[in-house]
């Protein structure tokens, strides 16, 4: 089992989303985000005034998957929240050790 960690622009949930439940995504974490990567944040004019804006809003999505979905669920990512432009966002991808679903007592793939 793994869980896929991703952070994208906020503008792109929607279309990721949809792109994993047509691969049979039952559930997902979504998570409103700060930080930044290469471009060290940017600068915004507000009112005249210019600013720099040193952490950029992000959505961060958690998927446990099966071991075996992780490359087609990386890739439907990766293809939907591309821009072409910086800030396009980073995959992880972990192992998991175990899963409890809470309710029931179900574990690892069963609790998926």
């Amino acid at each position: 089992m793994k869980m896929i960690s991703a952070i994208i622009k906020p503008f792109k949930l929607d279309e990721v989303r949809e792109a994993l439940a047509e691969l049979g995504i039952e559930g997902m974490t979504v998570v409103d985000v700060k930080g930044f990567g290469r471009q060290r944040g940017h600068t915004e004019l507000y009112r005249g005034a210019e600013y720099q804006v040193d952490f950029i809003p992000k959505i961060k999505l958690e998927i446990a998957t099966r071991s075996e979905n992780t490359q087609r669920v990386v890739e439907a990512i990766t293809a939907i929240a591309s821009t072409g432009k910086i800030g396009d966002g980073k995959i992880f991808v972990y192992d998991l050790e175990q899963i409890v679903r809470i309710r029931t007592g179900e574990l690892d793939e069963e609790a998926i």
